[in-house]
């Protein structure tokens, strides 16, 4: 007889699945746990409504085709109060449906059918890469400035009049890897992301729901620049 597997420890990372299949639920609860995660589960928008106003998780893994409120609605209305890192599943494969998530402001996708060990893979990026750092003492604040804005490039903090705004994930790393070059060019394949798997007008919608947030005119920004047929620049203060 297999010896029981531990239950994951109070610190581990907490994640809500939410999906209207309850045969994937158990398979991706059980599978998440297995790995050391603490795992909640909800069947419907509804549901995961509640626990959301109850328990704070650290990332959700969100299906995208339930009935009444979809997963998109859903994932609205979160981004009204949380930057909570969210990985869609969906049987949909065409690219408009990747392009909506990001838009809302999802932060990953998996496509189904999906291999659980790579919806684990992915969950270990977003939580990753939402986790401020913890600098060493002696260890130089990296900051960059651009009008109003500040943003920590040693945490992932922006700023507006020291303010915090809150972005997603996939924000922050855009906006780290453009202030690490600041007022320099990257090329768009360069703001991929880690998924591997993004599209140019994945990068586009990405800046664009960046520009609604730091430009007042987002149509002409003066912060996020396009380099026609390069990239984009961020143009700081020297």
């Amino acid at each position: 007889m297999n010896a029981a597997r531990p239950e994951p420890d109070d610190q581990a990372p907490h994640i809500l699945v939410v999906d209207d299949d309850r045969r994937l639920r158990d398979l991706l609860s059980r599978f998440l746990r297995d790995h050391g995660y603490r795992v909640t589960t909800a069947a419907s928008a509804p549901e995961a409504r509640a626990k959301i106003d109850s328990v704070v998780f650290d990332a959700m893994v969100l299906d995208v085709m339930m009935p009444g409120e979809t997963g998109f609605d859903f994932a609205r209305f979160v981004r009204t109060r949380s930057a909570i890192p969210i990985v869609m599943l969906t049987a949909l494969t065409e690219g408009s449906a990747r392009v909506q998530g990001l838009e809302i402001g999802a932060d990953d996708y998996l496509a189904k059918p999906f291999e659980p060990r790579e919806l684990v893979l992915r969950l270990a990026n977003v939580i990753r890469r939402n986790a401020p750092a913890s600098p060493a003492p002696s260890a130089p604040i990296e900051l960059v400035r651009f009008g109003p804005f500040t943003f920590r490039l040693d945490r992932g903090e922006l700023r507006r009049d020291g303010e915090a705004i809150r972005i997603t994930e996939r924000e922050r790393e855009i906006l780290t890897i453009l202030g690490h070059k600041a007022g320099g060019e990257v090329p768009r394949e360069t703001l991929t992301g880690s998924g591997g798997n993004a599209t140019d007008r994945a990068v586009d919608v990405l800046m664009n729901r960046l520009r609604r947030k730091l430009e007042d005119d987002p149509a002409n920004p003066v912060y996020l620049q396009t380099v026609r047929g390069v990239g984009y620049r961020l143009a700081t203060e020297a």
